[in-house]
């Protein structure tokens, strides 16, 4: 909500120092539990098959998160690289977003990927692709996220800590939702692209291979 907008990490830490060592555990999975219960709860299934959609007619696929939410743009796309032929994963490596997707257009999609405290930089991105008339996914916590008013369509999850860490298990089961949804759109290709690929990951001993298993 609106006071962790705002709490810096010096604020969060001094939160989170009132949890008794012992009861760390507990608290933090349930905290998690807590976020993803309330995501079902009020996730559009009409959003989230708009954005599905979206993702599947893309000419291709921009996935942006910088700072805390890096692991999760790294997550999706490393899943839809798998299921999609043009997807690319926008993570400053340049030392500039703004040449990563500077080729964006009309029959692409940029998913934003920004919770509290929310990146700049992700925002001017978005903001940029909607400029360009690509098409533009957001992924945030919540109605009060800067990130809805430059999104065509927006999931949102809740990530309230129960300290100075993110909370993105529920963000991570959305993404994870997604993905699953884009593949079963994709059966018969997906299937023959897996079989494919074990064959690779085998002749290159890509995983280890256990004689019981």
């Amino acid at each position: 909500g609106l006071v962790s907008q705002r709490l810096t990490s010096e604020q969060r830490f001094a939160i989170a120092s009132g949890i008794e060592q012992g009861d760390v555990l507990a608290t933090v999975l349930k905290n998690d539990a807590h976020n993803i219960r309330k995501t079902v709860e009020a996730l559009s299934q009409k959003d989230f098959d708009d954005v599905a959609r979206r993702l599947l007619d893309a000419r291709r696929i921009y996935v942006m998160g910088l700072r805390s939410a890096a692991p999760l743009a790294q997550f999706m796309y490393h899943y839809l690289h798998q299921i999609l032929s043009d997807v690319l994963l926008v993570h400053n490596t340049t030392g500039d977003v703004f040449e990563e997707i500077a080729r964006i257009g009309r029959s692409d999609v940029l998913v934003g990927i920004s919770f509290p405290r929310y990146s700049a930089r992700t925002l001017e991105c978005m903001r940029f692709a909607r400029g360009r008339g690509a098409q533009v996914v957001g992924l945030t916590d919540g109605d009060m996220s800067p990130l809805r008013e430059v999104s065509d369509v927006c999931l949102c999850a809740d990530t309230n800590m129960a300290s100075f860490v993110d909370s993105l298990a529920a963000p991570m089961s959305v993404i994870n939702a997604l993905v699953v949804s884009v593949g079963l759109r994709r059966h018969d290709e997906l299937a023959e692209h897996f079989r494919q690929l074990e064959e690779i990951w085998n002749a290159h001993s890509v995983y280890l291979n256990r004689p019981d298993a």
